[in-house]
């Protein structure tokens, strides 16, 4: 089985995290892609990020429609920070050790994976896949391999969807009184209307 693995704030999950996964799955021919909603995300510790009950809820309306899509909860009911990489191990124990697992990451994130908690076994346990993020270049795999041996074996990097859609960028629009239709589905945007999401 192949099983993409799409991590992240989703405060709120968009359309760009939504066509990042259709295309890794068509592209991939992945079984499935799992959403993961952070619990807590130690790389944004320094913000202010929504309740886990928020963003569960907007990714729930959001990847409804697709049944290639399935919502995971290991990491917000994980206590304390959030690692990916205990996260792959977890989910790898309980899909069954012959599952390949793809972690789709923005280029942004993938230039950072150093940084990450043991990132060595990251690269073990997942092929990452790195799509393109506006104002950023496509990672150094040259680099990364001075820091991850063999990772050049384990990353694919895409050029393409090229969406400049961001979480950011949403919640700005929704503080200044802008319309955000069409950069999430509309499920979510009516729930951030009626949950009064992100209104500074």
């Amino acid at each position: 089985m192949k099983v993409g693995i799409m991590g992240g704030t989703f405060d709120p999950i968009h359309v760009a995290h939504l066509i990042i996964a259709e295309e890794a799955r068509t592209r991939l021919a992945l079984d499935r892609v799992i959403f993961i909603p952070a619990g807590n995300p130690w790389m944004k510790s320094e913000h202010m990020v929504s309740g886990a009950e928020h963003r569960v809820g907007m990714v729930k309306l959001a990847i409804s429609s697709n049944p290639a899509f399935s919502l995971s909860l290991i990491e917000v009911e994980r206590p304390g920070p959030t690692y990916t990489v205990d996260t792959l191990e977890q989910l790898w124990g309980e899909l069954g050790y012959d599952t390949q697992l793809f972690l789709l990451l923005g280029w942004d994130s993938v230039a950072e994976l150093t940084a990450w908690k043991a990132p060595y076994r990251i690269s073990r346990m997942a092929t990452v896949v790195a799509f393109p993020r506006p104002g950023f270049q496509a990672p150094d795999i040259t680099k990364l391999e001075k820091s991850m041996p063999g990772i050049a074996e384990r990353i694919m990097v895409l050029d393409e969807p090229y969406l400049g859609v961001s979480s950011t960028g949403i919640r700005q629009r929704v503080a200044g009184g802008q319309s955000v239709r069409y950069l999430v589905p509309d499920a979510v945007g009516e729930y951030i209307n009626q949950n009064k999401l992100y209104i500074a």
